[in-house]
C-alpha cells in the first residue's frame, strides 16, 4: 500500500483526509483480508478502521428534489367574513383568511407551517 503523508492534530493524533480514507478502504476491499488482519498489517487501529468501514458502508440518504406545487386561489366574497379578503383552503380542511395586506407575511408563515413538505 502506498505511503500517505501523515498529518497530526494539536493532540498528536494522526489525521487523514476523506480521499486518504477512501484509498485505504478501497485497498482493504481489494485485499480480501479480515479487518483485524488488515489493520494490524497497515498499522491502523482496528477501531479506527471499523469506524471508517461503518461510515463507508452506511447507505447514503436519498435527497428528494422538491417539486413545485401550485394551489388554486379562489376569491369568493360570499364565504368570506370581510369583503375583498383572500381565503386559502389548504389540504386537510385548513382555511386561512387574509383580510389585510399586512397579514400576508403572517399568512405565508402559517401556510408553510401547515402544509406538509413534498
Amino acid at each position: 500500500m502506498p505511503k500517505v503523508p501523515v498529518t497530526l492534530d494539536t493532540k498528536g493524533r494522526v489525521r487523514t483526509s476523506k480521499e486518504q480514507r477512501r484509498v485505504i478502504l478501497e485497498e482493504f476491499e481489494r485485499s480480501g483480508e479480515s479487518a483485524a488482519g488488515f489493520a494490524k498489517r497497515t498499522g491502523l487501529k482496528y477501531s479506527t478502521l471499523a469506524g471508517w468501514l461503518a461510515r463507508y458502508r452506511r447507505p447514503k440518504p436519498v435527497r428528494r428534489i422538491q417539486s413545485l406545487r401550485l394551489l388554486e386561489a379562489v376569491v369568493d366574497p360570499v364565504q368570506s367574513g370581510v369583503a375583498g379578503a383572500l381565503v386559502l383552503q389548504l389540504p386537510g380542511g385548513v382555511r386561512v383568511e387574509v383580510a389585510d395586506e399586512k397579514q400576508a407575511a403572517l399568512a405565508a408563515m402559517v401556510v408553510r407551517a401547515l402544509t406538509p413538505s413534498c
